[in-house]
């Protein structure tokens, strides 16, 4: 996983459970917008699609740094860790882009293994 995709595989543990949460809020308070539908704790991967479009020359830091999560967020929960739907994403993971520093050292790499091997069985 760290070759192909950069994924740490020696990082900080990916591990810990999200009780219920104001997910319109959580949603508000990293993205700036809250989706119509939230599915017990997952959304659409087309709302991202249509709310956050790739930001211009001309855009403030804030919509790239939205833009960056949202996309991040998508690749995550769109191919490397999906649902069964293929078309919902957990908002669980927004909750890890709160600080990218410490994003970028956790062990993706074998969250992403386990979630492979989860839905080969």
């Amino acid at each position: 996983m760290q070759l192909q995709l950069g994924l740490l595989m020696d990082g900080f543990i990916l591990t810990g459970f999200t009780q219920s949460a104001d997910w319109g809020l959580v949603c508000y308070d990293l993205l700036g917008a809250i989706p119509n539908n939230i599915y017990k704790g997952q959304i659409e991967m087309g709302w991202l699609r249509d709310t956050f479009s790739e930001p211009g020359d001309d855009s403030i830091e804030l919509e790239r740094i939205r833009y960056a999560q949202t996309y991040i967020f998508e690749i995550i929960g769109g191919y490397l860790m999906p649902d069964l739907s293929r078309n919902l994403v957990y908002l669980r993971w927004l909750l890890k882009f709160i600080d990218f520093r410490a994003t970028s050292k956790l062990n993706w790499g074998s969250a992403v293994l386990s979630t492979l091997y989860q839905e080969m069985c």
